[in-house]
């Protein structure tokens, strides 16, 4: 039997706290406005829809750019969460959806495609990783961007190495005991990008996130020196190898 999709209603509080508001979750945010802020497509008001928008971070500051944003999300705690950073910032043109990408392409299929698609942290969490991106693909309008991030499994096998955890990556990184906030399904970034190229998408570039970070022995650094490692990431997460060791990929990718 399949497994459903991942929903986080029981743990989206802890999920705040344990991802978004780190050290981690405050690079991923800086990394992801970099790269959407030199999109040619937000120089002016477009049409926005975030794909398992969580918390919905980035989709509520392009909003607050003036753009409109349709946040979906299976979790309706995670939306809840959002809706009210949306009511706490007197955005106006930002809605809030409970519904799963395969419902919302069966809803859309005879309205307006969107201009920028984001889709970030989820493809991970999915039983079909491959058939979403196919259905982010019929959402987009022609010329469009998705912007996508994803967990890197070569990125969790090389901090594994380094950490010492060797019985675990010998064990193909497979453990009984699942860890509540772990994506289950890192994936080949390789193999993103050739389901990516199935679908008729084009990649016009590529960024490491969290080249750096995850890899630091010393974790107090990460805190006492947060400035000056934010200011590396954002220097070489575009450059090789660099690049590539980021413990999530983001990939713009034009329709």
């Amino acid at each position: 039997m399949q497994k459903p999709d991942r929903n986080f209603d029981d743990i989206a509080a802890k999920f705040g706290r344990n991802i978004y508001d780190t050290t981690k979750g405050k690079i991923r945010q800086q990394v992801l406005l970099r790269d959407l802020g030199q999109l040619a497509v937000l120089q002016q008001p477009c049409h926005i829809l975030d794909v398992g928008a969580g918390q919905g971070q980035i989709a509520l500051h392009l909003a607050a750019q003036g753009h409109s944003v349709l946040l979906t999300d299976i979790s309706s705690e995670m939306l809840a969460t959002a809706k009210q950073a949306a009511d706490t910032l007197n955005l106006t043109t930002v809605d809030f959806q409970q519904i799963s990408l395969s419902e919302l392409v069966q809803q859309q299929q005879q309205k307006a495609q969107y201009k920028l698609i984001l889709c970030h942290a989820m493809l991970e969490w999915l039983a079909e990783p491959e058939q979403a991106i196919a259905q982010l693909k019929q959402l987009l309008a022609p010329g469009g961007i998705l912007s996508l991030m994803f967990y890197n499994i070569d990125a969790k096998r090389l901090s594994n190495i380094i950490y010492g955890n060797f019985a675990y990556v010998a064990a193909d990184m497979q453990v009984k005991k699942k860890v509540r906030l772990s994506p289950q399904n890192p994936l080949q970034p390789n193999a993103v990008l050739s389901w990516c190229q199935a679908a008729g998408l084009t990649l016009i570039a590529k960024t490491g996130v969290r080249c750096f970070h995850d890899y630091l022995r010393n974790l107090e650094q990460q805190q006492t020196e947060f400035e000056q490692l934010l200011a590396l990431e954002l220097a070489y997460n575009r450059i090789e190898p660099y690049a590539s060791l980021g413990r999530y990929q983001h990939l713009l990718l034009q329709g």
